[in-house]
């Protein structure tokens, strides 16, 4: 946390957060908050399993072979 947040400050924001949005909205905040935030950790996380540029369809590689050999 940075060194000019205090425990009171949050409190208070809190609180105010609470006045603002009530006790119905908030958790459901927090969910649609945390799930942006995973969503966003997974898109910027370079996974072994994701492929970054998907294989073309075969049909789509074969015909771009065929043009490029006609032309040369």
């Amino acid at each position: 946390m940075p060194g000019w947040i205090g425990p009171g400050e949050i409190v208070i924001l809190l609180i105010v957060a609470l006045l603002v949005f009530g006790p119905k909205k908030l958790p459901e905040m927090g969910r649609s908050i945390g799930k942006g935030m995973r969503e966003f950790k997974n898109s910027i996380s370079m996974d072994d399993d994701d492929d970054v540029s998907p294989e073309l369809p075969e049909e789509t590689t074969r015909a771009t072979s065929k043009r490029d050999s006609t032309t040369t």
